[in-house]
């Protein structure tokens, strides 16, 4: 008996390893159950892949799956109840012998058996290509050949793939990457899950010649105003095929971009989009590839660029695109109707402060109609009052102020001040900014009218030209924290996130617009929240009601808080602070647990985007 027993597993593996008749394999795979009871064993597959990067390296022997792994992630598809064909397609064009059966072989690795592999050779000039092609078609009937007879571009190639293919999925796969053996099954269960998904997509790192992995990219879910800046989604991407047809497939005339304009139009049929954050895909990094220098293909940038202004007039947006310097996009709205802004500034004296914030909002602001109040907290000082005067004098129409004198509370003192506005947007500012970019409210007002747009925020600088505020990222720390916090004003973020127009979980009320209506809507700012989180409290009260809050990386304003500033140093103060903590991790746990707009795989003590090790 185990003589038999180890001879069905050898031929077993050896049908799976080297590709041979899927058939067979599955014969000898319910030959092997009955013989012992359980599912037979998966290939030998690579030892754990190595990184140069230590903290990687760090990360894929903590995550990275291992051979035990993978045979429990087969053994549990015996419980799927839903096992889509997933169709894997491949256009190729002169790859080397090597890049492509590295390529094809991780499909035949794939723990998941219900894949078809379409390779489209578009007139490949290299004799090797053909050779290679049907060698594969022979070892294994799931995999399908088509050999064009002109050369198309990658376009047109993968549009001869998705018409042979049969899968109710396709999964995009370039000629010289790979696949983790896991990628098709994580789809998989992710279909199960959600039977209703059109769109798959996963986080996905680099391969280098020699084998080595580096810059892992940990992506957030899917956020549609991020994806009109850059194609963040990418690889691994997987599309419902009767839909990839419906809208046309690929459109020939955007090669280098052609993924990014698909999954525009896409998305404009669907909004059924899900996130697996999982590494499930090694985008090849060689000499000429665009994952090894982007200017190798400039032309995908210029294919990018058509893509955005297509989608922009098929949505009857009235919008025009603007390059960004690391080679992403800003789509900036053209504004519909010039409608009352409220500005809304908390003070408590600090007449220096808040004279700075005055003029320059007064002197630089470009935006026709504004109002300015200033919501007295009990101010005291002589200079105080007499700022009041002077902007009073300078500004009668568009400043006055309101007294408002009790407890400090941030949440109570600028409710009090929306019910005092007259504007149709209201912007809640503290006092210790100064504006940079002179049409900041244009900026925010071209977001701030868009239906589905609820907080609006700015990029905020501290004296020092770092990164004060960027988005505010829900779990980071105790509650919430600040992306990219203390980064030079200059950089990129990771992965272009500062750089970039992107949608945040929640944005900081030191710098905050949105519509008066929806203010009113979701009930203000949280009064029992008097110093801290109210903002973060607000903002998810919006998403919660199916609005998406919004980081503008071309509004600029420097923020004068101190840093070390918020230390909390008496009892009383502690005491507090911990009781807005328990506020907010009782009232928003899972929001806490996952940020949607980040990504799990990336650390919660810090804002710096580092790896959760």
């Amino acid at each position: 008996m185990a003589t038999q027993q180890s001879r069905v597993q050898r031929l077993i593996l050896a049908y799976r390893t080297r590709g041979s008749r899927y058939v067979l394999a599955k014969i000898l795979a319910k030959i092997y159950k009955k013989l012992i009871g359980e599912p037979p064993p998966i290939p030998n597959l690579p030892e754990m892949p190595q990184s140069e990067d230590p903290l990687y390296q760090k990360w894929l022997n903590k995550t990275y799956p291992r051979q035990a792994d993978l045979q429990k992630l087969a053994e549990t598809m015996e419980l799927f109840h839903y096992r889509p064909k997933i169709s894997v397609i491949v256009p190729v064009f002169n790859t080397s012998e090597r890049f492509l059966r590295e390529a094809v072989n991780s499909v035949l690795d794939q723990i998941y058996p219900e894949w078809e592999l379409c390779l489209v050779d578009d007139a490949s000039t290299e004799p090797h290509v053909k050779d290679v092609l049907k060698d594969y078609v022979e070892q294994d009937a799931r995999i399908k050949a088509i050999f064009r007879s002109e050369n198309g571009h990658i376009s047109a190639a993968s549009n001869t793939a998705i018409a042979a293919a049969t899968g109710e999925f396709i999964a995009l796969l370039d000629h010289d990457d790979r696949l983790t053996p896991d990628a098709l099954y994580e789809v998989a269960f992710m279909l199960n899950r959600f039977p209703q998904a059109d769109m798959v997509y996963s986080d996905e790192d680099k391969v280098q010649d020699d084998g080595q992995l580096r810059d892992p990219f940990f992506k957030p879910d899917w956020c549609p105003d991020s994806f009109l800046s850059r194609m963040y989604t990418a690889h691994l991407g997987v599309y419902r095929r009767t839909l990839v047809e419906e809208i046309g497939g690929f459109r020939e005339g955007y090669e280098g971009s052609q993924d990014y304009d698909l999954v525009l139009r896409l998305s404009e049929k669907t909004d059924r989009i899900y996130h697996i954050p999982k590494i499930l895909y090694h985008w090849r990094i060689h000499e000429g590839s665009t994952a090894a220098n982007l200017s190798n293909k400039d032309y995908a940038h210029s294919a990018a660029y058509r893509a955005l202004v297509d989608a922009l007039k098929r949505r009857d947006e009235s919008a025009r695109v603007l390059p960004t310097l690391g080679g992403y996009h800003i789509v900036r709205y053209d504004i519909q109707e010039t409608k009352p802004i409220s500005i809304i500034i908390p003070t408590r004296d600090l007449a220096e402060v808040l004279g700075t914030c005055l003029q320059s909002i007064f002197t630089k602001s470009t935006y026709p109609d504004y109002e300015v109040i200033v919501i007295d907290n009990g101010s005291c000082q002589p200079k105080t009052f007499q700022l009041f005067e002077q902007w009073q004098q300078k500004e009668p129409e568009r400043f006055r102020v309101e007294k408002f004198d009790i407890p400090f509370n941030y949440s109570k003192l600028n409710n009090y001040g929306a019910s005092q506005a007259k504007g149709h947007y209201l912007l809640f500012l503290n006092n210790d900014t100064e504006v940079v970019s002179a049409d900041w409210l244009e900026a925010m007002v071209e977001q701030a009218q868009r239906p589905s747009i609820g907080a609006v925020g700015a990029k905020l600088l501290y004296s020092d030209d770092t990164i004060q505020h960027a988005g505010v990222l829900a779990g980071i720390g105790d509650v919430a924290g600040h992306s990219h916090k203390y980064y030079s004003a200059n950089d990129h973020g990771y992965f272009g996130q500062l750089e970039t127009i992107n949608n945040y979980s929640a944005v900081t009320a030191a710098c905050l617009m949105c519509r008066k209506d929806l203010f009113e809507a979701v009930g203000g700012f949280e009064e029992a929240l008097t110093v801290a989180f109210n903002d973060v409290d607000f903002c998810l009260k919006i998403v919660e009601q199916g609005y998406r809050n919004i980081y503008l990386p071309h509004v600029v304003l420097y923020h004068y808080e101190s840093k070390s500033r918020g230390y909390e140093d008496t009892p009383e103060k502690l005491a507090r602070s911990w009781e807005e903590i328990a506020y907010m991790q009782q009232k928003w746990p899972h929001h806490i647990a996952r940020d949607p707009c980040y990504n799990p795989n990336l650390t919660g003590n810090t804002e710096d985007y580092s790896l959760r090790l």
